[in-house]
Parts: C-alpha cells; structure tokens; sequence
C-alpha cells in the first residue's frame, strides 16, 4: 500500500500568479495506477437551477477556501446546511426542521470518553427497525447539528428509530479514533437499542461521506469479529480509497461544496502520517468484503468522490453483494440532505429507504 501517496501527496494543480486554481494535473506518482486517459475525464457538470441556488447562496455567505483555514476555522463556516436555510428565506418558506414523532440527546461511552448522540423517533407504535447514521465532513468539521435534516427524513421515510452519533474528529483525535467511536457506536445501539423502542435484530447503517466510509468498516468489523451483523448499509457518496487522479477528482476538482483540494487538506488533518498507520479501514475499495450486508449506494455527478463509490459498488457486486447504486446528475456533493429545496434530494432519501425498508422485511 502506498501509504506517502495517499490523495494528499499525489494532487498536482498548477496556479497562476494570484494563487488560484487553474487546472488538475493528471499524474499519478505510484506504479500501478496510470493517470486516467484524458477521453476518460469528462469536462465539469452543471448544476441543476435547484442545486445552483443553493451553490448561490453558500457563496453569498462569504466561507472562505477550506483548504486556506485551520480546522478551528473550517468549523466555524457556513455550511451547506445554512444555505438551504437561507434558500427557503428567500421562497418565502418556513427554515424549520422537519418533524418526527421525537428527538432526544445522548451520550454513550466511547473508546476515548463520552460521545453525543441523537435519536430520531417516528410517529407510532414500535418496536421500530433501527438505523445507526453517521455523518460526513472528513473527519475533521461538522457535527450533529450540520447533519440534522438526513436523519430527520430517513426517520420518517423508512419509519425507523435513527441514532445519529458523532465521534471524535481530526487533528485533536487523528485516524482511527473517529472508526473507534463509531464501531463502538454500532456496538451500544446493538446493546441498548431495545430500551428506546427499537428492535435490535433489525439494525442497518447509513453514512455520508466520510460517514459512508465509517459504515462500510462497521460492516466490514462486525463480520472480522464475529457480532451481530447489520441488515443492510446505505452508502451516500462514501470515501473508499487512497488513489489519487480519478477522473471525478480530476473533472471536481473546483467543484462546491467539495474539491478536489479540499480532500487533500481533510486527509492531511485526518492522517498527519500516513506512514505511522494502517489505512487498511481508509481502502475499503482494496478489502475483502465479502459477505457483507447487502448494499444501496447513491452518488452525486458533481463531486470528486464519485469515481470511487462507483468503483466500490462494483467491488461490492464482485465479491457477491447485493447493491443497488444510483448516480444523481447536476447535484453536488452533501444534496442528500437538501431534500427541503432540492427534488433530487428527496428522491435519493427515498431510494436510500426503500433499500432499509427492503432489508427490514427479510
């Protein structure tokens, strides 16, 4: 494994003399992965009007380049959350949270101290099925508050009780301690999930993004080590790999909400030496999975991480799994949750439930 290339090593952008991006060399410094042929690369998608007002309004509120800031910074931007908000403002429409039967804060003790969590009840009667989700923001920004409203809508889309944990983020807690946390997050909804109403045989996860990747390992663990599996995973435009120069990195690479430069500062915050460790649960695109639980993955056009969720569905189908992936055009990375201003979010939260309802029912 090439743990000095890893993504953050191996991205050559040329500047002009203002420092501004102009273009993504596609080179490959490692010996067993050419650059993509250039008929490979596709040129830069277009946002869909609904995505494009949300793209206009992050950029009306003022965040600065992320890989220009620290991470204390980083954390203190607008997110892409705060643009949906901003969006319904403008319509005219309410910018409160969509309702469930009930929410509810937690902590559980992870391998590092106490780790918030959030439960999302629906309307009902249980015991409902149970989904552990986990949020993205590459290990190193965002929490259970920029992550509100997927939770929200997959609670009342599959009709199952969500927890929604956080876990300790990078540079203060560095790879692996956010997996540590999650996998004993997995571990306690598995223990306590009946105490909420919820019923424990019927346990499935979802992830975005760096979440997506946390939850493939949960998947991956529960099988190495013998615990009861999940009944299915829900991958939304997860991390799966350490090759740099993909052709979505390279056609993304001035994309927003997520750049190609931007994944190469979370991971240089999220493994400051990539030599000092394994990143065997970073590949999960290079690991045996089979046996797995079975797959739904959801991808978006405009984001640098396409290429290798799409190359990970297809990993998945070889050893076995059943997957069903779907691509999403002219939206960008983190749409899923945008479901209150953007149609192809609420579709894709549908697709995502179908897929728990689905395994819910075995």
């Amino acid at each position: 494994m090439r743990h000095t290339c890893f993504v953050l090593c191996s991205l050559l952008i040329a500047s002009n003399s203002h420092g501004q991006l102009i273009d993504l060399i596609p080179m490959d410094h490692t010996t067993d992965m050419p650059a993509p042929a250039a008929d490979t690369v596709k040129q830069p998608a277009t946002a869909n009007a609904q995505m494009q007002l949300v793209l206009a309004e992050l950029a009306a509120l003022g965040g600065k380049p992320t890989e220009t800031l620290s991470a204390q910074e980083a954390r203190e931007q607008p997110t892409p959350a705060d643009a949906v908000k901003a969006v319904l403002a403008r319509q005219g429409k309410s910018t409160a949270a969509e309702a469930v039967g009930k929410v509810e804060d937690r902590t559980f003790t992870g391998p590092g101290g106490e780790v918030p969590i959030r439960t999302y009840t629906p309307k009902g009667e249980g015991p409902f099925p149970v989904v552990l989700y986990i949020h993205g923001g590459g290990w190193v920004i965002a929490d259970l508050d920029v992550y509100d409203s997927s939770p929200r809508a997959l609670c009342n889309a599959a009709s199952a009780i969500i927890f929604s944990t956080h876990y300790r983020q990078a540079p203060e807690h560095p790879y692996p301690a956010a997996h540590e946390d999650t996998y004993a997050a997995y571990k306690w909804v598995i223990a306590n999930a009946a105490s909420m109403n919820g019923d424990p045989k019927r346990i499935a996860l979802v992830g975005e993004s760096a979440g997506g990747n946390m939850a493939a390992n949960i998947c991956l663990r529960a099988k190495n080590d013998h615990i009861a599996m999940p009944v299915h995973q829900v991958l939304i435009y997860p991390v799966t790999n350490d090759q740099p120069g993909t052709p979505s990195m390279i056609e993304n690479v001035k994309a927003k909400p997520l750049s190609t430069p931007m994944l190469a500062w979370f991971f240089k915050h999220a493994v400051p030496d990539p030599t000092a460790v394994d990143l065997s649960q970073l590949t999960i695109l290079q690991q045996d999975v089979k046996g797995v639980p079975s797959a739904t993955l959801i991808f978006a056009q405009i984001d640098p991480l396409r290429s290798e969720g799409e190359a990970f569905a297809e990993h998945l189908r070889a050893a076995g799994v059943t997957v069903n992936a779907k691509l999403y055009d002219g939206v960008a990375h983190e749409f899923f949750g945008m479901g209150a201003v953007v149609d192809k979010a609420k579709e894709a939260v549908a697709f995502a439930a179908d897929g728990l309802k689905s395994s819910f029912q075995q």
